[in-house]
């Protein structure tokens, strides 16, 4: 892997300013992943407060995780052209004013808008994090270490998320959720400026603004299309004409972008096998990991009648599991490979959720809480695999944009999965619990098959012949 080079002049970092760096990058990780969760645990404060139907909860979550996938890769290339600390700190300071703005919303209109705007910052943070990260620690073994850190927690987030989010709206009302990231951001924002040193690539990808719109028309054009059929019907103008587009994009993407010379999105990355199936698996597995948190939330306070606190407890276990999994499945995908952990994942995905359509209103809440073990089995297997699997084989110099490929696949599945969800429940639920119960199970079927989709796609991806496609792309390079 080559390594981002540091701005001209400038000295390497002292170990402590490293790690004063690193608890920066971790700092940003901590807010920007946790608001996918945290959110989460606000939508029915969020619904009785601001009158939002089930289209409008969606929006709540998707345009956040919308627009992360889409401008993660312009993002990247961004900061690697125009340099990482500006770009860092330049997301912070749009995350934060989005989070005031969502902390000010008078209607759920302006509350999805204040998430688009605090997602932007937030695809500032992420994938440059990461780039600075792996800049200001030279050291391999050092900086292997910082990234355990670094990952740890993005897990540490998802447990922190429900548990604080609950606590938040029962003491202080829904809008103390966004409160919580200003005081963070504006320390971030003073040490970014005193503690990172700027860092730039040697060649910064050059901008590809019809690529990017496409890119927006094709993920906004079938997420809107699943939100919106719940309201107006698969066979309506609105949604065949949204459908359309985003097929018509889709389409002009590849025909574009195979003709420039620095794509956005670079194609021939797909011919690897491991690579495809990495996106795939990302894509699938977190299209049940979104149908499992939106759903999750709503039984559990709108069925089961919790608080929100209580409702976030009930998911500390998965949080739990998620630490504890995660590094050990990284030290077995570097030792074994991505097979053994890729079939734990589908396993436990595809068994959690047919466990779910068990599920009642009535159903012992132990039992209900030893099925939500098995989507923390699943969500604290699924990650290690798929970062392993998108960048094997590849040239170094294509091994980051291959990541960020991989986080679209992520951000993209999550988006689906709450726009699924709420299109069959927001289709046949009302208040009745019973009624929502049943609603329910009909989301787990798909999330089932989605299961079965991604063991099938490991046995392709972990396959010698899959392997020597991967081999095929460095040799090109």
């Amino acid at each position: 892997m080559t390594l981002p080079a540091l701005e001209v002049g400038t000295p390497g970092p002292t170990s402590s300013r490293r790690y004063a760096v690193l608890a920066i990058c971790c700092a940003s990780i901590l807010i920007s992943v946790m608001d996918i969760s945290i959110v989460n645990m606000a939508l029915p404060a969020i619904r009785d407060d601001l009158g939002a139907s089930t289209a409008g909860l969606q929006w709540t979550v998707d345009a956040y995780t919308l627009v992360l996938a889409s401008f993660l890769l312009l993002a990247g290339s961004t900061a690697d052209r125009y340099g990482r600390k500006r770009m860092f700190r330049l997301g912070l300071i749009v995350f934060g004013l989005g989070s005031l703005c969502c902390s000010l919303a008078l209607g759920i209109g302006w509350l999805i808008a204040a998430r688009a705007l605090q997602a932007v910052g937030g695809t500032m943070l992420n994938p440059v994090a990461m780039a600075i990260v792996v800049t200001v620690f030279p050291d391999r073994a050092e900086r292997a270490r910082a990234i355990g850190i670094f990952g740890a927690t993005a897990g540490l987030s998802l447990v922190l998320g429900p548990i604080l989010g609950g606590a938040l709206v029962d003491g202080l009302g829904w809008r103390s959720i966004f409160w919580v990231n200003l005081p963070i951001v504006v320390l971030a924002v003073v040490f970014t400026s005193v503690y990172v040193p700027e860092s730039r690539a040697a060649h910064g990808r050059r901008f590809d603004p019809v690529g990017q719109l496409l890119v927006i028309l094709v993920l906004g054009g079938v997420v809107s299309a699943i939100i919106e059929s719940a309201k107006h019907g698969w066979r309506t103008p609105l949604v065949l004409g949204l459908l359309a587009l985003a097929a018509v994009a889709a389409v002009t993407l590849i025909g574009y972008e195979r003709r420039r010379r620095e794509p956005l999105l670079e194609l021939r990355l797909f011919r690897s096998v491991p690579f495809s199936s990495a996106v795939l698996i990302a894509m699938f597995a977190y299209t049940g990991f979104g149908a499992f948190l939106f759903i999750t939330t709503l039984y559990l306070q709108s069925v089961r009648k919790l608080s929100a606190l209580d409702a976030g407890l009930c998911l500390l276990p998965v949080g739990l599991l998620i630490c504890v999994l995660s590094p050990l499945t990284g030290r077995a995908v570097g030792s074994r490979g991505p097979r053994l952990p890729l079939v734990v994942a589908g396993t436990a995905l595809t068994a959690g959720a047919a466990a779910s359509i068990t599920i009642k209103a009535a159903t012992p809440l132990p039992v209900v809480l030893a099925i939500f073990l098995l989507f923390g089995v699943f969500l604290g297997t699924i990650n290690p695999p798929i970062a392993n699997s998108a960048v094997a084989g590849m040239p170094a110099s294509m091994a980051g944009l291959a990541a960020s490929l991989a986080s679209v696949g992520r951000q993209t599945g999550t988006s689906l999965g709450v726009a699924v969800a709420g299109s069959i429940v927001g289709a046949t639920a009302t208040t009745d619990p019973e009624r929502f119960v049943r609603a329910e199970h009909l989301v787990w079927w798909p999330t089932v098959a989605m299961g079965l989709v991604v063991l099938a796609l490991t046995l392709v991806s972990t396959s010698r012949r899959a392997r020597l496609t991967a081999q095929e792309i460095d040799r090109a390079a």
